[in-house]
């Protein structure tokens, strides 16, 4: 009786497996796609010199050959340096100074091996192999056939198998063999701009990433098979929409065929009727573009979280030769329309381009960080959960976008999916340009164009992408405006003939190189002055100096948390600081002076209170500087922190480490960053005891719903918690979508004040319901002297910077250089920097 039910289960097991399976009857309600996942931890890695694995014949392993058991084990996706780490083949990249360490790694060619099974009959179907990505350069072979190569670590590249393939009821004669061949990674990123990350910049050491950075896929499909499915909303207003589907089809076959196509679609994440529609096609031999538009029924579209809610659909297309299934796709989109307006204020002799974003006829003010990812550097350390607790970190910190920037890759699926399903926008950098090394040869050109267009079309149905970008920095590093220039609108070109988004070329636009290219003296700015020429400025001298109509980057730098530190600094550089914190590129020179800023003190007394103050410091210049451009709305139409999260262990821009460990400062820009904020404009930070005490209100809505009869209450308290002044005023209407200031506040409370003293305020509907809180602190000193004192800091900072390339930590360590006679003996030794003695 047992083996009965058995047999019974197998039975059912196997024709539930073939229902959808292509050759076979389909239904198109319960149909899938035929996928074996090669991912896992089922790959096996080997080192050898470069061109010795051929010599060798390793891509002439027998498929069922048990030599690569003993190979070391590895994991796809993900990368070499994370693979020999776990193997213990070197330390972890991560710690100290360990990444120097590992600069043996890209001097070899790394084998990757992979064995499985296929049972199936393939007389009448086509087996492919799908790569997601491989970063950068690859050789593939399958049961020792030479099946291609590729170069370019974003795109996305398949192979047709049928001829090299072995398919066998028997299970050793079924058993395969897939041998990939990584070149050792190029050295110098101007022969591959583009086409990989740059692993160069203020944040990261010379140790090049490279691996099977994505997923590997076995397809099966009929003779007839779909290739990709773009669904093109056309939305006219929130009652009238449409979806036009681009099915790209290939008939392998010699001969033309018809074929039905059913496409049927109804809500994801919402209640909808399912809307489906069947036509035939007569599909001729090769790839072909088929278009369908389908008019969609009280249609639901995708809002941003603080504009409405993310309503998503889901898709599948099935195509069918009779009843016989050939291949199946689904897919999920949003429908929403995005347009740009030129922003208020400024003339076209100030702006190239329109810099505010409408998302369904509404204008959105862009509260956004730059995203400094992947979560790690080396992506075989990352995982879904690292992901799915990051973005609920941006949208925690109230932000409503995220900028992948041109000095990081593209993101992966997961990422647009759950910011497709957290209403969060994505304004998308296509490719990483961070560079001004633009090759001049056509092919190499061609092939960035091509690499470019990949990206988009594998993430074109992802509603969060609002806004396209391309060049980041190029031209502020270009040697030639013109050239540099022509390319950036050629890329334009071709990534809006893929995709109807606003583009705009390169960021920052406002240095001599973009002005010479024809750009206008108001465009995008990059507002980085405060930390690369910390010193010039205290920080509300310089924030309010910034008028532009969109901040795609603004930065400042802080120390991940203690407990955190601990885990990537060697024990004898904890405190003071050693040189493995130069090495994750601290700037203990520009930290020290930012706190002064922040507190008039350094605040060296100790390890926490040095790494609390860097943070806070950070937080108050974001929040600041966040706060001067909300009130400059609809004049600017958006800011990005620069950065979000930091994709190695590092002491830079990022307000959440490695560890995902938000930073102090993650809660001064939650606050900033809240929909609806009351907020205080001032002159200054420091304030004589003789002085009254002044400043403004304000309030900035951001969502579209108005609020009446509010009111703001405020207290003026000392570092003693007395309480100065406190007081209420009525606003009796917030518009909608506005920024306005409502009261004026002059105070002589000071006298007595010996520190610092705080402004806590808060605004309260008319039922008492608190919509938002802010608080400031500030300081009793002469703003003049304190303004003399940091300039004269940075002087210190630019002498020292005079003699020592950028990046080079040794300048804080007297012990490294041989100054003041001294002589590094051992890296067990406590060595003081500068500032910390």
């Amino acid at each position: 009786m047992k083996y009965k039910i058995l047999i019974c289960a197998l039975i059912l097991f196997s024709s539930m497996k073939l229902f959808a399976q292509p050759s076979t009857i389909s239904n198109h309600n319960n149909n899938s796609q035929s996928i074996t996942n090669l991912d896992g931890y089922k790959w096996k890695m080997k080192m050898m010199l470069p061109g010795q694995g051929i010599k060798e014949g390793l891509h002439k392993l027998p498929p069922g050959d048990i030599e690569t058991l003993v190979w070391n084990p590895a994991k796809v996706p993900g990368d070499v340096y994370t693979d020999l780490w776990k193997v213990g083949a070197i330390e972890d990249p991560y710690f100290g100074r360990n990444s120097v360490k590992a600069q043996w790694v890209m001097q070899y060619e790394w084998w990757y091996s992979v064995q499985f099974k296929v049972n199936q009959d393939l007389s009448d179907k086509v087996a492919r192999l799908d790569f997601e990505s491989i970063d950068h350069e690859c050789d593939i072979w399958l049961n020792g056939h030479f099946i291609g190569s590729h170069k370019g670590s974003f795109s996305s590249f398949s192979f047709d198998v049928n001829e090299a393939i072995l398919t066998n009821k028997h299970w050793l004669k079924a058993t395969n063999m897939l041998v990939i061949r990584l070149a050792p990674p190029p050295q110098v990123n101007a022969n591959v701009a583009g086409l990989k990350t740059p692993w160069f910049g203020d944040y990261w050491r010379d140790l090049i990433p490279f691996g099977i950075t994505g997923s590997v896929d076995l397809v099966f499909t009929g003779k007839s098979r779909i290739l990709d499915v773009y669904a093109k909303p056309v939305v006219k207003n929130d009652k009238n929409a449409s979806v036009i589907f681009e099915i790209e089809v290939d008939n392998t076959e010699k001969i033309a065929k018809e074929k039905n196509i059913t496409i049927s679609f109804q809500g994801k994440n919402f209640t909808s009727k399912e809307q489906t529609i069947s036509f035939k096609e007569v599909i001729k031999p090769g790839k072909q573009i088929i278009k369908k538009e389908v008019k969609v029924e009280n249609p639901q579209l995708w809002w941003p979280w603080d504009l409405g809610k993310p309503n998503l659909y889901e898709a599948k297309v099935s195509l069918d030769e009779g009843k016989i299934n050939q291949d199946f796709k689904k897919l999920t989109y949003g429908l929403r329309k995005v347009e740009m307006a030129w922003n208020p204020g400024f003339t076209k002799d100030e702006v190239s381009f329109p810099r505010t974003t409408l998302i369904n006829g509404k204008p959105i003010f862009i509260r956004s960080a730059c995203w400094g990812g992947p979560p790690d550097i080396f992506v075989g350390r990352t995982s879904e959960e690292k992901y799915r607790k990051l973005i609920a970190l941006a949208k925690e910190a109230n932000m409503n976008n995220i900028r992948i920037f041109g000095w990081h890759p593209p993101e992966i699926p997961l990422f647009y999916q759950l910011c497709n399903e957290q209403g969060i926008t994505v304004w998308q950098d296509i490719i990483p340009l961070g560079t001004g090394n633009i090759p001049n040869e056509p092919e190499l050109l061609e092939r960035i164009y091509q690499e470019g267009e990949n990206v988009i079309k594998n993430r074109r149905n992802n509603p969060s992408i609002i806004m396209m970008e391309g060049g980041e920095e190029m031209l502020l590093r270009a040697s030639d405006a013109e050239y540099a220039n022509n390319f950036l609108k050629t890329l334009g070109d071709r990534y809006q003939g893929m995709v109807d988004l606003p583009y705009v070329p390169d960021s920052p636009l406002t240095c001599d190189v973009s002005k010479e290219a024809g750009y206008k003296p108001k465009e995008a700015v990059h507002a980085l002055g405060y930390f690369y020429q910390m010193g010039r400025w205290l920080m509300e001298d310089w924030y309010k100096s910034l008028d532009f109509p969109i901040v795609p980057e603004l930065a400042i730098t802080s120390v991940p948390n203690v407990e955190n530190l601990q885990k990537f600094i060697p024990e004898n550089e904890i405190w003071p600081p050693g040189p493995s914190w130069g090495h994750h590129w601290a700037d203990l020179d520009r930290l020290r002076i930012q706190n002064f800023d922040a507190f008039g003190d350094e605040k060296t007394g100790s390890l926490q209170e040095f790494v609390d103050a860097t943070q806070d410091a950070q937080g108050i210049i974001f929040q600041l500087s966040i706060e001067h451009f909300r009130r400059n709305k609809p004049k600017t139409s958006g800011i990005a922190l620069c950065h979000f999260i930091t994709y190695w262990p590092d002491m830079k821009w990022g307000m959440i480490d490695n560890y995902l460990k938000p930073k102090r400062s993650f809660n001064y820009v939650k606050t900033a960053y809240q929909p609806v904020l009351v907020n205080f404009n001032f002159e200054k930070r420091r304030w004589l005891n003789s002085e009254k005490f002044k400043g403004e209100f304000w309030v900035v809505n951001d969502y579209y719903k108005e609020y009446k009869n509010c009111n703001v209450s405020y207290s003026i308290v000392d570092d003693n918690k007395n309480v100065l002044k406190e007081a209420t005023f009525k606003v009796a209407k917030i518009e909608e979508n506005s920024a306005k200031q409502y009261f004026e506040l002059e105070a002589d409370v000071l006298k007595k004040v010996q520190n610092n003293f705080y402004v806590t305020m808060e605004l309260t509907d008319e039922n008492g319901t608190i919509l938002s809180s802010n608080e400031y602190m500030f300081l009793i000193g002469n703003q003049k002297e304190a303004s003399e004192k940091f300039k004269v800091m940075g002087e210190k900072i630019r002498e020292r910077n005079g003699i020592y390339s950028y990046g080079n930590y040794y300048k804080f360590f007297d012990i490294l250089t041989g100054e003041n006679g001294e002589e590094y003996e051992s890296e067990k030794d406590i060595i003081k920097p500068r500032g910390f003695e």
